[in-house]
Protein backbone atom coordinates (compact mmCIF):
# COMPACT_ATOMS: atom_id res chain seq x y z
CA UNK A 1 0.00 0.00 0.00
CA UNK A 2 2.90 2.61 1.20
CA UNK A 3 3.98 1.85 -2.69
CA UNK A 4 1.33 2.34 -4.33
CA UNK A 5 0.47 6.01 -2.89
CA UNK A 6 4.56 6.93 -3.08
CA UNK A 7 3.92 5.93 -7.28
CA UNK A 8 0.70 7.93 -7.04
CA UNK A 9 2.25 10.92 -5.58
CA UNK A 10 5.33 10.76 -7.82
CA UNK A 11 3.02 10.59 -10.82
CA UNK A 12 1.27 12.90 -9.54
CA UNK A 13 4.02 15.43 -8.87
CA UNK A 14 6.41 14.74 -11.32
CA UNK A 15 5.25 17.25 -14.15
CA UNK A 16 5.95 19.88 -11.45
CA UNK A 17 9.48 18.32 -10.63
CA UNK A 18 10.38 18.59 -14.39
CA UNK A 19 8.23 21.99 -15.13
CA UNK A 20 10.52 23.18 -12.41
CA UNK A 21 13.70 22.03 -13.89
CA UNK A 22 13.24 23.77 -17.54
CA UNK A 23 13.52 27.19 -15.23
CA UNK A 24 9.84 27.96 -15.37
CA UNK A 25 7.82 29.14 -12.09
CA UNK A 26 4.72 26.94 -10.99
CA UNK A 27 1.99 28.54 -9.11
CA UNK A 28 -1.44 26.17 -7.59
CA UNK A 29 -4.09 28.47 -7.40
CA UNK A 30 -7.54 27.70 -5.67
CA UNK A 31 -9.54 29.72 -7.86
CA UNK A 32 -12.70 29.81 -5.33
CA UNK A 33 -10.40 31.08 -2.41
CA UNK A 34 -11.96 33.88 -0.67
CA UNK A 35 -15.17 33.66 -2.10
CA UNK A 36 -18.05 33.34 0.24
CA UNK A 37 -20.23 32.60 -2.19
CA UNK A 38 -18.11 29.39 -3.13
CA UNK A 39 -16.51 28.28 0.45
CA UNK A 40 -15.65 24.76 0.50
CA UNK A 41 -15.13 24.46 -3.42
CA UNK A 42 -11.19 23.88 -4.10
CA UNK A 43 -10.84 23.92 -7.85
CA UNK A 44 -7.08 23.88 -8.81
CA UNK A 45 -5.66 25.89 -11.95
CA UNK A 46 -1.94 25.11 -12.03
CA UNK A 47 -0.14 28.31 -13.83
CA UNK A 48 3.31 27.60 -15.40
CA UNK A 49 5.18 30.82 -16.69
CA UNK A 50 8.17 30.63 -18.46
CA UNK A 51 11.37 32.58 -17.78
CA UNK A 52 10.89 34.71 -20.95
CA UNK A 53 7.02 34.96 -20.70
CA UNK A 54 5.89 36.75 -23.93
CA UNK A 55 2.42 37.59 -22.70
CA UNK A 56 -0.13 35.20 -23.69
CA UNK A 57 -1.80 33.07 -21.40
CA UNK A 58 -3.90 29.56 -22.73
CA UNK A 59 -6.07 27.74 -19.79
CA UNK A 60 -6.04 24.04 -21.08
CA UNK A 61 -9.39 22.53 -20.09
CA UNK A 62 -8.76 18.60 -20.59
CA UNK A 63 -11.35 16.34 -21.72
CA UNK A 64 -12.79 13.56 -20.36
CA UNK A 65 -16.49 13.37 -21.13
CA UNK A 66 -17.72 16.07 -18.66
CA UNK A 67 -16.96 12.90 -16.16
CA UNK A 68 -12.91 13.13 -15.51
CA UNK A 69 -9.83 14.86 -16.64
CA UNK A 70 -7.15 13.64 -18.72
CA UNK A 71 -4.90 15.50 -17.61
CA UNK A 72 -1.64 14.42 -18.22
CA UNK A 73 -2.28 13.18 -21.72
CA UNK A 74 -3.62 16.47 -22.69
CA UNK A 75 -3.11 19.03 -19.97
CA UNK A 76 0.53 18.83 -18.92
CA UNK A 77 2.00 17.85 -22.62
CA UNK A 78 -0.31 21.36 -23.68
CA UNK A 79 1.35 23.41 -20.77
CA UNK A 80 4.61 22.19 -21.61
CA UNK A 81 4.21 23.31 -25.75
CA UNK A 82 2.49 26.86 -25.03
CA UNK A 83 5.71 27.09 -22.31
CA UNK A 84 8.41 26.37 -25.11
CA UNK A 85 6.70 29.06 -27.13
CA UNK A 86 6.92 31.63 -24.16
CA UNK A 87 3.33 31.56 -23.75
CA UNK A 88 2.04 31.19 -19.77
CA UNK A 89 -0.16 28.52 -19.58
CA UNK A 90 -2.60 27.15 -17.40
CA UNK A 91 -4.00 23.57 -16.57
CA UNK A 92 -7.82 23.75 -15.29
CA UNK A 93 -8.58 20.42 -13.05
CA UNK A 94 -12.62 22.17 -13.77
CA UNK A 95 -15.15 20.25 -11.84
CA UNK A 96 -16.67 17.12 -13.37
CA UNK A 97 -19.61 14.60 -13.05
CA UNK A 98 -17.16 12.32 -10.94
CA UNK A 99 -17.80 14.25 -8.05
CA UNK A 100 -21.20 15.02 -8.74
CA UNK A 101 -20.71 18.69 -10.47
CA UNK A 102 -22.82 19.27 -13.37
CA UNK A 103 -23.76 23.13 -15.29
CA UNK A 104 -23.33 25.42 -13.81
CA UNK A 105 -20.16 24.12 -12.35
CA UNK A 106 -17.93 23.71 -15.13
CA UNK A 107 -19.21 27.11 -16.37
CA UNK A 108 -18.28 28.85 -13.52
CA UNK A 109 -14.85 27.44 -13.56
CA UNK A 110 -13.59 28.52 -16.71
CA UNK A 111 -15.20 32.15 -16.50
CA UNK A 112 -13.29 31.96 -12.81
CA UNK A 113 -10.32 30.85 -14.51
CA UNK A 114 -10.00 33.73 -17.21
CA UNK A 115 -11.32 36.71 -14.63
CA UNK A 116 -8.46 35.61 -12.71
CA UNK A 117 -6.42 35.41 -15.39
CA UNK A 118 -7.05 39.18 -16.32
CA UNK A 119 -7.27 40.46 -13.15
CA UNK A 120 -3.72 38.72 -11.92
CA UNK A 121 -2.26 39.29 -15.33
CA UNK A 122 0.88 41.28 -13.91
CA UNK A 123 1.84 38.57 -11.54
CA UNK A 124 1.77 35.75 -14.41
CA UNK A 125 3.62 37.79 -16.87
CA UNK A 126 0.01 37.94 -18.67
CA UNK A 127 -0.99 40.55 -20.78
CA UNK A 128 -4.98 40.83 -20.38
CA UNK A 129 -6.07 41.21 -23.70
CA UNK A 130 -3.78 37.39 -24.81
CA UNK A 131 -5.90 35.36 -22.52
CA UNK A 132 -6.72 32.35 -24.64
CA UNK A 133 -8.55 28.82 -24.17
CA UNK A 134 -7.29 25.56 -24.89
CA UNK A 135 -9.79 22.39 -24.91
CA UNK A 136 -9.90 18.73 -25.57
CA UNK A 137 -13.28 16.73 -26.33
CA UNK A 138 -16.24 17.83 -23.18
CA UNK A 139 -12.88 20.88 -22.50
CA UNK A 140 -13.12 21.29 -26.31
CA UNK A 141 -17.19 22.23 -25.96
CA UNK A 142 -16.13 23.82 -22.43
CA UNK A 143 -13.96 26.24 -24.34
CA UNK A 144 -16.11 26.80 -27.42
CA UNK A 145 -18.75 27.83 -25.02
CA UNK A 146 -16.77 30.04 -23.09
CA UNK A 147 -16.14 31.61 -26.43
CA UNK A 148 -20.04 31.94 -27.41
CA UNK A 149 -21.25 32.96 -24.12
CA UNK A 150 -18.51 36.01 -24.33
CA UNK A 151 -19.71 38.40 -21.69
CA UNK A 152 -23.50 37.92 -22.16
CA UNK A 153 -23.89 34.81 -20.63
CA UNK A 154 -22.66 35.57 -17.50
CA UNK A 155 -22.55 33.03 -14.45
CA UNK A 156 -20.16 34.54 -12.11
CA UNK A 157 -22.66 37.27 -11.52
CA UNK A 158 -25.33 34.75 -10.38
CA UNK A 159 -22.87 33.70 -8.09
CA UNK A 160 -22.43 37.31 -6.81
CA UNK A 161 -19.37 37.71 -8.43
CA UNK A 162 -18.76 41.21 -10.16
CA UNK A 163 -16.01 40.98 -12.65
CA UNK A 164 -14.10 44.17 -13.85
CA UNK A 165 -12.67 42.44 -16.61
CA UNK A 166 -14.07 40.65 -19.75
CA UNK A 167 -14.96 37.03 -19.40
CA UNK A 168 -14.59 37.21 -23.58
CA UNK A 169 -10.99 34.83 -24.06
CA UNK A 170 -8.55 36.07 -26.89
CA UNK A 171 -8.66 32.67 -28.76
CA UNK A 172 -10.45 29.55 -28.54
CA UNK A 173 -8.98 26.05 -29.79
CA UNK A 174 -11.70 22.93 -29.23
CA UNK A 175 -9.56 19.88 -30.12
CA UNK A 176 -12.13 17.26 -31.16
CA UNK A 177 -14.63 18.63 -29.23
CA UNK A 178 -17.74 18.05 -28.21
CA UNK A 179 -20.33 19.98 -30.07
CA UNK A 180 -23.72 18.84 -30.16
CA UNK A 181 -26.53 18.06 -27.36
CA UNK A 182 -28.77 16.88 -30.19
CA UNK A 183 -29.72 12.82 -30.07
CA UNK A 184 -28.15 12.44 -33.62
CA UNK A 185 -24.71 13.24 -32.94
CA UNK A 186 -24.27 14.31 -29.57
CA UNK A 187 -21.69 12.45 -27.19
CA UNK A 188 -24.20 11.05 -24.99
CA UNK A 189 -21.72 10.60 -22.06
CA UNK A 190 -20.87 14.29 -21.97
CA UNK A 191 -24.68 15.44 -22.50
CA UNK A 192 -25.40 13.13 -19.49
CA UNK A 193 -22.42 14.32 -17.14
CA UNK A 194 -22.90 17.91 -18.37
CA UNK A 195 -27.26 17.89 -18.11
CA UNK A 196 -28.34 14.86 -16.22
CA UNK A 197 -29.86 11.94 -16.91
CA UNK A 198 -32.80 13.48 -19.22
CA UNK A 199 -32.14 17.07 -20.55
CA UNK A 200 -35.46 18.86 -22.77
CA UNK A 201 -35.36 19.68 -25.97
CA UNK A 202 -34.83 23.27 -24.66
CA UNK A 203 -31.65 22.61 -22.55
CA UNK A 204 -30.12 20.23 -25.23
CA UNK A 205 -30.80 23.75 -27.57
CA UNK A 206 -29.27 25.70 -25.55
CA UNK A 207 -25.58 23.83 -25.16
CA UNK A 208 -25.45 22.87 -28.64
CA UNK A 209 -22.81 25.17 -29.92
CA UNK A 210 -23.84 24.61 -33.74
CA UNK A 211 -26.67 26.63 -32.73
CA UNK A 212 -25.20 29.36 -31.60
CA UNK A 213 -22.15 30.68 -33.28
CA UNK A 214 -21.66 34.60 -33.73
CA UNK A 215 -19.35 37.13 -35.04
CA UNK A 216 -18.94 38.12 -31.99
CA UNK A 217 -16.84 35.37 -31.11
CA UNK A 218 -12.80 35.68 -30.78
CA UNK A 219 -10.74 34.13 -33.55
CA UNK A 220 -11.09 29.66 -33.38
CA UNK A 221 -8.59 26.79 -34.16
CA UNK A 222 -10.83 23.89 -34.39
CA UNK A 223 -9.52 20.69 -34.65
CA UNK A 224 -10.66 16.86 -35.53
CA UNK A 225 -10.36 13.76 -37.38
CA UNK A 226 -12.81 12.02 -39.97
CA UNK A 227 -12.19 8.78 -38.01
CA UNK A 228 -13.09 10.00 -34.56
CA UNK A 229 -14.80 6.82 -33.18
CA UNK A 230 -15.66 8.92 -29.46
CA UNK A 231 -16.62 12.12 -30.51
CA UNK A 232 -18.21 12.24 -34.49
CA UNK A 233 -16.55 14.09 -36.80
CA UNK A 234 -19.94 15.65 -37.62
CA UNK A 235 -19.77 17.58 -34.63
CA UNK A 236 -16.89 19.77 -35.68
CA UNK A 237 -18.39 19.84 -39.48
CA UNK A 238 -21.81 21.23 -38.13
CA UNK A 239 -19.61 23.70 -35.65
CA UNK A 240 -17.29 24.45 -38.60
CA UNK A 241 -20.23 25.60 -41.34
CA UNK A 242 -22.19 27.53 -38.02
CA UNK A 243 -18.32 29.49 -37.71
CA UNK A 244 -18.68 29.88 -41.46
CA UNK A 245 -22.25 31.00 -41.92
CA UNK A 246 -21.63 33.68 -38.86
CA UNK A 247 -18.57 35.31 -40.39
CA UNK A 248 -16.47 34.14 -37.59
CA UNK A 249 -12.54 33.99 -37.57
CA UNK A 250 -11.54 30.67 -38.07
CA UNK A 251 -9.54 27.60 -39.17
CA UNK A 252 -10.96 24.46 -39.31
CA UNK A 253 -8.23 21.64 -39.36
CA UNK A 254 -9.45 18.56 -40.35
CA UNK A 255 -7.68 15.33 -40.67
CA UNK A 256 -8.57 12.08 -42.47
CA UNK A 257 -6.85 9.89 -39.39
CA UNK A 258 -6.16 10.37 -35.85
CA UNK A 259 -8.75 9.39 -33.48
CA UNK A 260 -9.68 10.93 -30.39
CA UNK A 261 -7.15 11.98 -27.20
CA UNK A 262 -3.84 12.31 -28.68
CA UNK A 263 -3.81 16.09 -27.19
CA UNK A 264 0.07 17.17 -27.87
CA UNK A 265 1.61 13.50 -26.85
CA UNK A 266 4.50 13.04 -29.57
CA UNK A 267 2.95 9.68 -31.12
CA UNK A 268 2.06 8.72 -34.55
CA UNK A 269 -0.65 11.32 -35.53
CA UNK A 270 1.31 14.17 -34.22
CA UNK A 271 4.74 12.57 -35.42
CA UNK A 272 2.52 12.34 -39.26
CA UNK A 273 0.55 15.86 -39.45
CA UNK A 274 2.92 17.84 -36.55
CA UNK A 275 -1.04 19.77 -35.49
CA UNK A 276 0.48 22.26 -32.97
CA UNK A 277 2.43 24.06 -35.66
CA UNK A 278 -0.74 24.92 -37.83
CA UNK A 279 -2.26 25.94 -34.23
CA UNK A 280 1.15 28.42 -33.60
CA UNK A 281 1.28 29.74 -37.50
CA UNK A 282 -2.79 30.84 -36.34
CA UNK A 283 -1.33 31.89 -33.37
CA UNK A 284 1.34 33.85 -34.60
CA UNK A 285 -1.01 35.49 -37.28
CA UNK A 286 -3.04 36.63 -34.96
CA UNK A 287 0.07 38.24 -32.82
CA UNK A 288 -0.33 35.52 -29.86
CA UNK A 289 3.00 33.77 -30.58
CA UNK A 290 5.99 34.65 -32.92
CA UNK A 291 7.84 32.64 -35.33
Amino acid sequence: MKFLLSFFTFLFLFPFYSFAKEGKSKYDVYIWKGVESMKGERVLMQVFVPENANGTCAIICPGGSYHHLGVFNEGYTSARWFNEQGATACVLWYRVAKNNYHYPSQMQDIQRAIQIMRTDAKKYKVNPEKVGLVGYSAGGHLVAWAAEAGDEWNELEKIGIKSSVSLRPDFSVPVYPVVSMQDDIGHKWSRKSLLGKNPNQEEKDRFSLELHASSAMPPIYLVACEDDPVVLFENSKRFSQALEEAKCDFVFASYPWGGHGFGMKNGAFMKTFKWNQGLKEFLCSHGFLSY
